[in-house]
């Protein structure tokens, strides 16, 4: 008899897993996939470690999380810096000074906060009349794109926002609900760095090997689906920790909760520099790609030696509707999906040796530090 199943090699199986056995636990963790790391696993690809499911970037402004995570690997000094193609026009991102200029030929901070605010303006009262409304009443964001608008104006929205959210969220931004962007970084700087945090960067060697030195130690078999077994499974734990998603859990009794799902076309190029950047977003509708990873970058374009790398990786991203069978990625954390969650919420409560976890088993859209911090908050419950 072990004491944790562990369902799940991602971030908060491997956390949870690590705690675990720190604590004299007995632990066994499975995997459905071939391989750890969950998500944020990288592979190695003419010495370029690649993000098999996307790019992830660790930031986070939570030292307890930074001190832990950092215990397993050792971290580069990689800040995010995307740049924007909307049809051959190249921006910054976050929009900062460089995006304004670019946008405006504006060039002090003063001019591009006047020019956001007048466009904010015009826009809000033009929809306040077109309710039968008065310029002073209050202008409530009835969708997406009213919501955007009113925070960055006019031609910020429709070069830089509107065609990649609804590429990535398949449909168009007057259907998508306000609450989506509760806010758009703007900054009134030159500051390149997309994140606004304390931490950041890249492990050396890439995230599966940080997650293997989480697991160093601790009984991993891969290849094996819980739902396969499940009754042995069950009978060899004292507790299971499930990481996976909460209503396959409950052979989706209630329902099927919706995900948005991502695609990606790789290729191995000749040449030793494509784009230049790690990530170039293409914000116009008609290109089908939402991004391009150029994976070298995460890294400076040199190999583990320090030496340049004479080929390149490229992920070419796809956001796509989920349907069962496929990867799911982002909860669809609209009205009707959070009701349902909610009714599996109640029924995962009753299950007494059960623990759920991490972005499937909450159906939340967690960044890395809130997956660590999340289950280093659930280790504290039960394990001491």
């Amino acid at each position: 008899m072990i004491d944790y199943l562990i369902v799940g090699a991602g971030l908060y199986g491997a956390v949870f897993a690590h705690e675990a056995a720190k604590a004299g636990k007995k632990v066994l963790v499975i995997d459905k996939r071939p391989n750890i790391a969950g998500n944020v696993y990288t592979e190695d690809v003419e010495g370029i470690h690649v993000h098999k499911y996307g790019a992830h970037i660790f930031h986070t402004n939570n030292t307890k999380v930074w001190n832990y995570i950092t215990k397993f690997a050792t971290f580069n000094r990689f800040t995010n810096s995307p740049v924007a193609n909307y049809k051959g026009e190249l921006y910054s991102l976050p929009f900062n000074m460089y995006t304004f200029n670019k946008m405006w030929s504006v060039i002090t901070p003063d001019e591009a906060k006047a020019k956001i605010e007048s466009q904010k303006k015009d826009y809000i009262v033009a929809k306040l009349a077109e309710r039968g409304l008065s310029e002073g009443d209050e202008f409530i964001p009835e969708n997406l794109e009213e919501q955007a608008i009113s925070l960055i104006g006019t031609d910020i929205y429709e070069k830089l926002i509107k065609g990649y959210t609804e590429k990535q969220w398949g449909r168009p931004c007057t259907e998508l609900p306000a609450f989506i962007i509760k806010r758009l970084p703007v900054r009134l700087t030159f500051d390149n760095n997309y994140f606004n945090a304390l931490y950041q960067g890249i492990p050396v060697g890439g995230y599966t090997k940080m997650v293997a030195n989480m697991l160093d130690g601790i009984e991993v078999k891969l290849n094996t689906d819980y739902f396969s077994d499940r009754d042995y499974f069950n009978s060899i734990a004292e507790k299971i920790i499930y990481t996976g998603p909460i209503d396959a859990y409950f052979d989706f009794k209630l329902g099927t909760l919706e995900y948005r799902s991502v695609r990606f076309e790789n290729e191995v190029l000749d040449i030793p520099n494509f784009q230049g950047n790690a990530a170039v977003n293409y914000t116009d509708r008609e290109t089908p790609w939402t991004r391009i990873i150029e994976h070298k970058w995460f890294e400076f374009g040199k190999g583990e030696n320090g030496n340049d790398l004479p080929k390149t990786v490229i992920s070419r991203e796809f956001s796509s509707e989920w349907k069962p069978g496929d990867e799911p990625y982002y909860p669809v954390n609209d009205e009707k999906n959070g009701k349902l969650y909610n009714k599996y919420k109640e029924l995962a409560a009753s299950e007494k040796n059960v623990i759920f976890g991490g972005r499937l088993g909450e159906y939340k859209y967690y960044d890395m530090d809130a997956v660590i911090a999340s289950a280093l908050d659930m280790c504290d419950k039960v394990l001491n």
